[in-house]
């Protein structure tokens, strides 16, 4: 299991935002790309994961307890800010201590 599998502290920290043509059927879109029922639009330009912008923030998608055993319930359609995301990124470090983790 990977460190991102027990963690799941930046899908339960950051806003994600990503263009609409990553959306289901989207010219952009990887597979079936991200289904359009687990957004919201934020502008014409920009649409948001539900869940993202809550407070406390929890992705929509993300499935199982932060910081013991998670997934990604559509991980193989996630939005290019999740597929850029690694634990290599500062705020990965910010997240799990907003999250009670220790630092990677």
């Amino acid at each position: 299991m990977s460190v991102c599998q027990t963690c799941g502290a930046c899908c339960a920290s950051l806003r994600v935002d990503f263009h609409p043509a990553e959306l289901a059927g989207g010219a952009f879109a990887w597979g079936q790309g991200v289904p359009v029922e687990m957004t919201v639009p934020v502008t014409p330009a920009i649409v948001r994961l539900c869940g993202t912008d809550a407070s406390p923030p929890r992705c929509v998608a993300l499935a199982g307890e932060v910081g013991v055993a998670v997934n990604c319930t559509i991980y193989d359609v996630r939005p290019s800010p999740c597929r850029e995301f690694d634990t290599e990124h500062a705020a990965c470090n910010k997240a799990r201590k907003r999250c009670g983790l220790e630092p990677l």
